[in-house]
């Protein structure tokens, strides 16, 4: 039976395209607002685009925060993305700074690529790292899409995956059953899909 895989909707992300991801890498997908269906998920994928504090108010506000709290200590995946990544770490200080779910550990601040456009957007490459079964299959070098204007800076042991821009960011993360990545898999080819399937499989395990 596949596993069934919870889309937090928050009313921030692209989730139908995750969901159509998850789809496609074998999960039974389901895209809710309802804390009580994320807390009965084999695990879940925390999505977002936007701004930090308003996001992460109000997946305070609808319970989400907690379901997806309640899934890291249960031991079941969690996989944030892009926003979702950035809001699974401690602080951000986007706007005025806000506190994240404190899953990772680390803190977010603005991109500061000398030189570069920001955001970054577009095709980089991925330097893997450490080991991890979220990026099992997944290509030392291969190329991802990013689309942010603040990284993450995560603790080099939970590190997963560095890309260049202006410098070293953490493009992936992970801490037990609590996985992020900074750039966005749903739109990473093969590459990404296979980051879905992977994550698939440990929530069938």
């Amino acid at each position: 039976m596949n596993p069934r895989v919870g889309v937090c909707d928050y009313g921030v992300g692209n989730l139908r395209s995750v969901e159509r991801a998850l789809l496609r890498a074998g999960a039974d997908a389901v895209i809710s607002d309802s804390a009580e269906d994320i807390a009965a998920c084999a695990g879940v994928v925390l999505p977002g685009v936007g701004a930090f504090a308003g996001a992460v108010s109000t997946l305070r506000r609808a319970g989400l925060a907690e379901a997806v709290r309640f899934l890291a200590s249960a031991g079941r995946p969690v996989l944030g993305v892009c926003l979702g990544y950035q809001m699974l770490f401690e602080h951000s200080d986007e706007g005025e700074g806000a506190d994240g779910l404190g899953l990772l550990q680390g803190s977010v601040s603005r991109l500061a690529a000398k030189g570069l456009k920001i955001p970054h957007m577009g095709w980089n490459r991925l330097r893997l790292v450490n080991g991890s079964p979220l990026l099992a299959g997944v290509a030392d070098g291969s190329f991802v899409y990013f689309v942010h204007s603040y990284a993450a800076h995560a603790v080099p042991e939970e590190v997963i995956a560095y890309t260049d821009y202006g410098g070293e960011l953490a493009a992936a993360a992970r801490r037990g059953n609590v996985m992020g990545t900074q750039f966005h898999p749903e739109k990473s080819g093969a590459s990404g899909l296979r980051v879905y399937a992977n994550l698939v499989a440990l929530c069938a395990a």
